[in-house]
């Protein structure tokens, strides 16, 4: 069996798209539309129901889709077996993780990873949203923040953490707060995953647990970007983790305030789909990446 058609209609399976398939395959979706009939032909039966605004798979598609990646997990393992040295790695890694830890920690030493792995291709999506790693087409998503409940496989890392922030022009304007009652005279920088969440209020530890406190806010941001630039701006006091804001901090557009009252560590962890085997470039990014991000980590 064709094992380029088995990775044709896991792709479309996984996305139910023949276009996006298409798209993450470098095909044309003519081929794609091609691949899955002639697949379907050779087993005799119909993987895919298709509409003309969906695709889904059939009872014997779902049964066959588990079948069929475990089969080409097993072929990358087998074509992998009797590489000797890192740089025999090859092949395309599709990664997703915070526009911030891309830009401050894992970009400027992409270098290092490339020289001892120059045949392998990296697709690198940043962005603050919870991207859908199964059905984006990713092999593994960096998070940080609490995991829910998935059935996804989640490799801790550490934990991150935060600091509590604000600009001098905001502090000799507001004044510097010192203890929590000196919140009720503040404002708040909320970030939010999307427009019209509730906001979650400053967090602190009360000595027994983790506490939210409510406080007055002129703008609710969900970036990180601009969450860090509203508090340069003036906007408000945040509390978010010291990497992102170790430059503003060093050249003082950023003063560090209650540093006695931080907000609780911030989990980090690397997710990635749950089958029997990972491509050995997979572990090797991930492995690096755990390398890089070690320093900026509390165990």
């Amino acid at each position: 069996m064709d094992l380029d058609l088995l990775r044709i209609y896991a792709r479309v399976a996984t996305l139910s798209s023949f276009v996006r398939a298409a798209e993450q395959l470098g095909l044309t979706p003519a081929r794609v539309t091609t691949g899955v009939q002639q697949l379907e032909t050779q087993l005799g039966t119909r993987l895919l129901h298709r509409t003309t605004r969906s695709v889904r798979m059939t009872p014997d598609g779902e049964q066959f889709l588990q079948a069929c990646q475990g089969l080409l997990a097993d072929a990358e393992e087998l074509a992998s077996m009797f590489e000797r040295t890192p740089t025999s790695l090859r092949g395309r890694l599709r990664v997703d993780m915070p526009n911030g830890i891309a830009q401050l920690a894992v970009i400027p030493r992409l270098p290092e990873f490339f020289a001892a792995h120059p045949q392998v291709a990296l697709e690198l999506s940043t962005t603050d949203r919870r991207v859908d790693l199964v059905h984006e087409g990713f092999d593994c998503v960096l998070r940080v923040g609490r995991l829910g409940d998935s059935e996804l496989v989640a490799r801790p890392l550490g934990t991150m953490a935060l600091v509590n922030a604000a600009s001098p022009a905001y502090l000799e304007r507001c004044g510097v707060p010192k203890v929590l009652a000196d919140l009720d005279r503040h404002w708040i920088v909320n970030y939010a995953q999307a427009l019209g969440v509730s906001p979650l209020g400053w967090e602190y530890h009360d000595g027994k647990r983790w506490q939210l406190r409510p406080m007055a806010s002129l703008v609710t941001v969900t970036n990180t970007d601009a969450y860090k630039a509203a508090c340069i701006a003036g906007l408000g006091l945040i509390q978010s983790p010291r990497l992102g804001l170790r430059d503003a901090l060093a050249d003082g557009r950023l003063v560090e305030v209650m540093p006695e009252l931080p907000g609780e560590p911030m989990p980090v962890s690397l997710v990635y789909a749950n089958r029997r085997h990972q491509p050995k470039r997979v572990l090797a990014f991930m492995d690096w990446v755990a390398g890089v991000l070690q320093p900026w980590l509390q165990a």
